[in-house]
């Protein structure tokens, strides 16, 4: 059986904004954005990753700002050797955000698409490696 995920569509307000971490030898970049958003009795906080290039277009961002984040999930399976546990990653990877309000640029409703060098997970990591997550 396939299944076939579309991407999804997150909107909140940024509450933790990372500091962009380079992994490996290949230089793979990687950072990490937190979205607060409301649902009722407890807040709900959502860790997003954007890639590579993507890293420089958080720049935009600022704390407190509402944002709406386009994403695709990112599963990946590890194992450090095949007598180790392994060990199944599940990553939002955001592919584009908007800014709804409070963005550093000064103009709301600003459309950011991160670029298309983006290097898929499984062709950044060998096994023997430690996973950046």
């Amino acid at each position: 059986m396939v299944w076939e995920m579309s991407d999804g569509k997150f909107t909140g307000k940024v509450s933790v904004i990372e500091d962009t971490k380079t992994y490996g030898q290949n230089g793979f970049r990687k950072r990490m954005v937190v979205i607060e958003q409301d649902s009722g009795r407890f807040p709900n906080f959502v860790p997003f990753d954007f890639i590579q290039d993507s890293c420089d277009e958080v720049d935009q961002m600022s704390i407190g700002a509402e944002v709406e984040i386009s994403f695709r999930l990112s599963g990946r399976k590890w194992q450090r050797d095949p007598n180790s546990e392994v060990k199944y990653f599940l990553n939002a990877e955001a592919t584009s955000f908007k800014i709804i309000s409070g963005g550093n640029s000064g103009s709301s409703d600003s459309q950011v698409s991160p670029g298309s060098d983006d290097v898929p997970y499984g062709e950044v990591f060998s096994s023997d490696e430690d996973p950046p997550f």
